[in-house]
Formats: C-alpha cells, structure tokens, sequence
C-alpha cells in the first residue's frame, strides 16, 4: 500500500463500458481487433507491478481494480481511476484476477542504442543482455526480472524477439521489465560490431563442449560485458556465436545438456557482475 489518496475511482457497472476499453478480452492479447502485434497498450497487473509502472518512465492511462484496491494507490491526478466488483472486472478482461488491479499505459519508444551503450557514466561498470530469437513472453520477462536484480543495465533484442511489453512479459517479470532500457538491434548479428566498438566484450552462452566454462569469464578482465542469449530449443545462431568474442558454457552434470534459458541467464548475470 501506498500513503495518500490523491485520485478517487469512479464505478463501471457495465462490462461493455468503454472508459475500460484497453481491458477488455486481454486473453486474446495481440489478437485483439485493432492491434498489432508490439502496439497498443502496456498492460500491468497486481499492485506492486502497478507501483513500478508509476515510478517508471510510461504514462499510465488508467487503473482498474477491485474496490479498495485501487483507492490504496497514489495515483497522478491525469490518471482515469476505475473499480468494478470481481465479477464484472473478470467479465471485462475475460479471466478471474487474483492480483486485483490493473493499469494500462502508452508505450515508451525503443531507447536509442548508441546512448544505451553509453550509459549515463561512461566510465562505469556495464552489463548487456542480449537476446536472440526469444519468443516465449514469460522468458522474456523472466529474464528481465533477473537483469534487474542482478545489475544489467539494458535489454538488447533482435528484431525475432517477442514483445517484450505484452502482458504475460509484465507480469512474469514482476513490473521490472519498465524500469530497464530497452533497444533494439536491426542489424543482426552486425550491430554486436557496435557493441564492441563501445568497449563491450560479447559473451555467447552455448552447452558446445568447445566453449570455455563461464567461471573462467573473469567480469573483472572487462568492465564492459553483454552476454547473449538464444531461443529455448535451438539457442544461438551459428552465425550470432560467431560474431561474439567469447562463446561460453555453463558447467553441469553428465546427462544434463542445457538449461532453461531464464535460468541460464539468471546463472550467467551472477557470474559476470
């Protein structure tokens, strides 16, 4: 709960209210009429992932929420501020809500690559994510959630990825995916040139027998580090590996070829801080 009350909610009665429209059918996610993929609405759920979309960098647009539940927030005085029963709000976005409240807001655009690689400090310590092919949300926030709490400053995705502000990616990643940059790499795998040019040493996750073992990637041998990251099943391309300085493994039993890629990356943020 947040202190202070600066907003109160208005009551929608009618599912069919069009003051919650960017609610409505949220099981259909991108399907939705009108929307394509990557556009419309951000979408958070539950209040703490609500409290990071306010402190972050996204124009919220409305909040919608069970009675109570959105009173305990506080909210800008621009924000639209909506309660509805349990029923009628499982009605509107199509499935029972245990977290309570929602917000949408505007998306932010892309952050621009060359500053991100920057950072606000150039003579600081960086961490890169970079990912390659992901198009499991949940993964993708999974790994956001990690970046954040184990020091990586920015997400980097090829233009395969899957949104990394659906719904399903918010949540998993707890709101956190809001509060780190985001850029996209068009050229793949030559924007990794970019990377290196900015003084960062790309490391290539991959289970190939012939990588090095990630403990021997000493973090400190490199101030400047982006670990990249592929798809679950097929994992980095031959062609992204061989663009990277460093191709690394992480070690395991006999038997075990590979892990989830949320838990590699998880793993491989710990190792490089």
């Amino acid at each position: 709960m947040i202190a202070g009350v600066s907003v109160l909610p208005e009551v929608i009665t009618d599912p069919a209210d069009e003051r919650v429209a960017d609610f409505r059918d949220l099981v259909l996610g991108d399907r939705r009429p009108g929307t394509e993929r990557g556009t419309g609405p951000v979408i958070v759920e539950g209040v703490p992932a609500v409290e990071r979309l306010l402190a972050s960098p996204y124009r919220v647009r409305t909040v919608f929420g069970i009675p109570g539940r959105v009173a305990d927030l506080d909210l800008p005085a621009d924000v639209a501020a909506y309660e509805a029963d349990r029923w009628v709000l499982s009605e509107v976005i199509g499935f029972r809500l245990t977290r309570g409240v929602l917000a949408s807001a505007d998306r932010c655009p892309p952050a621009d690559l060359d500053a991100l690689l920057a950072g606000p400090d150039p003579a600081a310590p960086r961490r890169l994510a970079v990912l390659e092919g992901l198009n499991d949300h949940e993964n993708i926030g999974s790994i956001a959630r990690s970046a954040v709490a184990l020091g990586v400053d920015g997400l980097l995705l090829d233009a395969t990825c899957a949104d990394p502000l659906y719904r399903r990616s918010v949540r998993v990643s707890m709101g956190h995916v809001l509060t780190v940059p985001i850029a996209v790499l068009g050229n793949w795998p030559g924007d990794l040139d970019r990377l290196h040019r900015a003084g960062y040493r790309t490391v290539a996750l991959t289970p190939a027998g012939d990588a090095v073992d990630l403990s021997d990637v000493d973090p400190r041998a490199h101030r400047r580090t982006a670990v990249l990251l592929g798809a679950e099943g097929p994992g980095l391309t031959p062609a992204a590996q061989e663009a990277a300085q460093v191709r690394a493994r992480i070690p395991m039993r006999s038997g075990v070829d590979s892990l989830g890629v949320a838990a590699a990356a998880a793993i491989a943020f710990a190792s490089l801080r």
